[in-house]
């Protein structure tokens, strides 16, 4: 082999080299962005201690990084449950939720996946917390309590997924169903409420009324008693007169043919004018 054909072996064997160590180069580093965390694994084992933000050596060939979003994610979970008075009660979450950074290491012995999270772990704690927070009370006050009910859902779902490093950020609950006769119930009662209502209102109507009239009756009676009043009165002045005029007769005396007597009315006091021939009859 000659000179020539040595050397381009040997730039050939240095460029395969070189272009090995660019390629390892590269695969012995990796970058976690921000919202990220890293699970380093060599020859399939995964290795304590998360890969958090920022730049961090990997075995080349031999090792392997699993990155996982531990930003807030979002789904909805349906969940079935029975009442306290064995009602059946549908409802539907909305969880807001991270992974816990410092934790993913173990999330990914265990769960593997964030899809395996959801459906292994999330989903059927959802299902368990709602028949905790649903057995503690009657339908209807699943519906008058409802901000009680998802309390309770939400304390129960936090200590469930709090040990597998699941951190429930927020809840909402974004339907809650009843069974047909259930339904049909509520709306015979409210029904049934408004009749009952009705006749309330009907009822005080009427004694108000009542209480009207008798107001009224107490008021004419009133009236009436304060004009016999007045007759009475005025009778009186009329029979004093006469009596004197007849002493006056009696005495010999001539009567003068009109008097004019001062009195009292309902104005006040006003003269009164008298002819006394009519007083004489």
């Amino acid at each position: 082999m000659d000179n020539q054909s040595s050397t381009s072996i040997s730039n050939l064997i240095a460029g395969i080299l070189a272009v090995l160590l660019v390629f390892i180069g590269f695969n012995s580093f990796i970058i976690i962005n921000p919202g990220q965390a890293g699970v380093l694994s060599i020859l399939g084992k995964a290795h304590d201690g998360a890969l958090l933000e920022g730049l961090h050596f990997k075995p080349p060939i031999v090792s392997s990084v699993d990155v996982y979003d531990v930003t807030v994610q979002k789904f909805e979970v349906p969940a079935q449950s029975s009442t306290r008075d064995l009602q059946d009660l549908t409802a539907s979450f909305a969880i807001n939720f991270r992974l816990d950074p410092l934790k993913i290491v173990e999330i990914r012995r265990t769960q593997g996946t964030l899809q395996n999270i959801v459906a292994k772990i999330i989903a059927p704690q959802t299902q368990e917390s709602f028949k905790v927070a649903a057995a503690k009370r009657t339908v209807e006050e699943a519906i008058t309590k409802r901000t009680e009910l998802k309390d309770d859902f939400d304390n129960a779902l936090n200590s469930r997924l709090d040990k597998y490093g699941i951190i429930v950020l927020d809840t909402s609950v974004v339907d809650l169903t009843f069974s047909p006769e259930f339904a049909r119930a509520v709306e015979e009662k409210q029904i049934a409420e408004q009749r009952a209502q009705r006749a309330v209102y009907i009822a005080q109507e009427a004694e108000q009324q009542a209480q009207a009239d008798i107001n009224r009756a107490k008021g004419k009676a009133e009236a009436q008693r304060l004009l016999a009043e007045t007759l009475n009165a005025e009778g009186g002045v009329l029979v004093l007169q006469k009596e004197a005029i007849e002493a006056w007769r009696e005495g010999g005396a001539q009567m003068p043919k009109v008097l004019i007597s001062s009195g009292s009315s309902t104005n006040g006091n006003i003269p009164f004018i008298f002819n006394m021939s009519d007083l004489e009859k």
